[in-house]
């Protein structure tokens, strides 16, 4: 609205000045195709104005003062020389990208013969750049970067991209296609990974230009994961990128004698990089995927080939056969181990046992499927298979999995007396704070005895509501992503992206926990490692219900009271 304002009130304060100017009174002048002046360092250059093509330019509708504001009625009487355009005015964005760029850091640093908008797009003649007769025409812009820049345009022009351009192919990159627009960039002393990833992989990516113009569709990956762009990706300002071997603009294909990739000069090319390097260390090659695709078919990649197979069959039955030696060795001394230890007290019945696993094996699919499909790109959702579909449907199952054991534990501690006892037991009170705080100093070193607990303690009750809490916000948030549009009939949009917020944010928060406070409680404990066979079988020794709820079997007074289950 301010600019609106100020446009206004220049208008009306100019009016007066403009009003006695117009394009005739500007062409008893420059119309003369002779008129012309010499500047502060003795250049003669041109004042002559074509009206017949201005009014076929893009600015056909613009008078002459609407580019000249600065001219008035007393021009040119007055002496006053006139400013240069303030393109600007019009085009606001694309000003303050030139500003930003090569040209435009250079104007501002005094160079005054770097390019300016009229270099580029000329000053009174301008036309659409899908015109041919466009300077700035996909096929006219190496002429008119030559003005400035005649070598780069001429190695250009004799380049595998000037030629395809010559043919006609618009996908051929030009100069703006690897130095941007307006915002040209000096790609000199830019990074391995700025070239790499920014310019040249924006084509040689592109899987419809690679399939139309029969190019490898594998270059840009093969790449990144040689080790000139594993060590460019981790912050090495010296490795090799694409225009180290390639060339800048003067870019051949491998077959011209010319081309820096052709066998003849391999040795000049890597040496450059590589002092002291011969023709044998030339000859490696590059583009060769993880995998071993792309070695080619000469000896070197046969034998390459076959050492590869060899060594992935000798790690799967090698590590293969002592992972299985090992697991069932791990097994069978487990169980070995509890049927030689007495654990007649009971933990949990076989109702709590069951929720428990149900609860567990949701939330694990809950946080593979989940995260999966917040990263497609990573490794976890490569190994469900990569299909968004599926994974989104498992996740969705484990959802309602979870949802319906929430449930049927609400029933539970409703409507048998073990699941009302389960509530009382678990509800926090306040000797749970006192019980935390000689903790806190017992680990500390401040306190000789941790707290002695009864059947649940602070760290318990601290896990079971917040799985209660848990659920409710997941269950929620993820019904409310589900059904979108239906919950989007009485809620706005905004509200499904704040569930979508909630459910990803609950989800780490909760994977953590998992993690961090869980496992190491029912596994990680030296006490109980490798697991707490409660949740196996519902039992655990006298010995250590004595030394973890100390207060459980006092109360109770035989801790094989509950030996047995009912």
């Amino acid at each position: 609205m301010s600019r609106v304002v100020f446009a206004l009130f220049f208008c009306l304060a100019t009016a007066p000045l403009l009003a006695g100017v117009k394009d005739s009174d500007c062409l008893d002048c420059h119309a003369d195709s002779s008129f012309a002046r010499t500047n502060s360092a003795g250049k003669s250059f041109s004042l002559f104005v074509d009206y017949a093509k201005f009014k076929l330019s893009a600015h056909r509708t613009n008078s002459c003062v609407s580019c000249h504001a600065d001219v008035t009625a007393k021009h040119p009487d007055d002496n006053r020389l006139v400013s240069q355009v303030n393109c600007a005015s019009c085009h606001e964005r694309q000003t303050a990208s030139f500003n930003a760029s090569a040209h435009g850091l250079a104007q501002k640093a005094g160079h005054k013969e770097a390019a300016v908008c009229k270099d580029c797009h000329d000053s009174h003649e301008i036309i659409a750049n899908n015109s041919p007769t466009s300077p700035i025409y996909f096929a006219r812009q190496a002429a008119t970067c030559g003005a400035c820049h005649d070598r780069e345009a001429r190695e250009w022009a004799t380049s595998v991209h000037g030629k395809a351009v010559a043919a006609g192919s618009h996908d051929a990159p030009t100069c703006t296609g690897c130095h941007y627009e307006h915002q040209i960039r000096s790609l000199k002393n830019a990074g391995s990974m700025t070239i790499s990833a920014d310019v040249c992989s924006r084509c040689h990516s592109s899987e419809r230009i690679n399939a139309r113009y029969n190019l490898p569709s594998d270059r840009v990956k093969t790449f990144f994961e040689s080790y000139h762009g594993l060590a460019g990706q981790l912050g090495s300002t010296v490795a090799a990128n694409c225009a180290s071997c390639h060339g800048w603009h003067k870019i051949l294909p491998s077959a011209d004698t010319n081309s820096t990739i052709n066998a003849a000069h391999l040795v000049e090319t890597c040496g450059r990089c590589h002092p002291g390097t011969g023709k044998n260390f030339a000859l490696g090659k590059i583009h060769v995927a993880a995998d071993g695709q792309g070695m080619g078919a000469d000896w070197g990649s046969r034998v390459n080939r076959l050492v590869r197979q060899i060594y992935l069959l000798l790690i799967f039955f090698t590590i293969g056969g002592m992972a299985l030696h090992n697991g069932i060795a791990f097994l069978k001394k487990t169980a070995a181990r509890l049927r030689a230890t007495a654990r007649p007290v009971l933990r949990m019945s076989a109702a709590q046992r069951s929720q428990h696993f149900i609860l567990a094996a949701s939330f694990i699919v809950l946080a593979v499927t989940g995260f999966a499909l917040r990263f497609p790109d990573s490794w976890l959702a490569h190994a469900l298979g990569s299909h968004e579909s599926f994974r989104r449907w498992l996740h969705r199952v484990a959802g309602v999995a979870m949802i319906g054991v929430g449930a049927y534990h609400l029933i539970y501690i409703f409507a048998t007396r073990d699941g009302r006892q389960l509530v009382r037991d678990l509800f926090p009170v306040k000797k749970d704070l006192a019980d935390l705080w000689l903790a806190v100093g017992w680990l500390a070193g401040f306190q000789k005895h941790r707290p002695k607990i009864g059947r649940f303690g602070y760290a318990e009750k601290l896990e079971y509501w917040a799985v209660v809490w848990g659920t409710v916000i997941m269950g929620v948030t993820g019904l409310m992503i589900w059904l979108k549009v239906d919950v989007t009939q009485f809620l706005p949009r905004w509200a499904v992206e704040v569930a979508t917020t909630i459910h990803y944010y609950e989800a780490v928060l909760a994977s953590l926990a998992i993690v961090v406070w869980h496992f190491y409680h029912v596994m990680f404990d030296p006490d109980v490692y490798p697991i707490n066979t409660a949740c196996i079988d519902g039992k655990i020794s006298e010995k250590f219900q004595q030394h973890e709820h100390p207060l459980e079997c006092k109360s109770s007074k035989n801790c094989q009271a509950n030996s047995k289950e009912g």
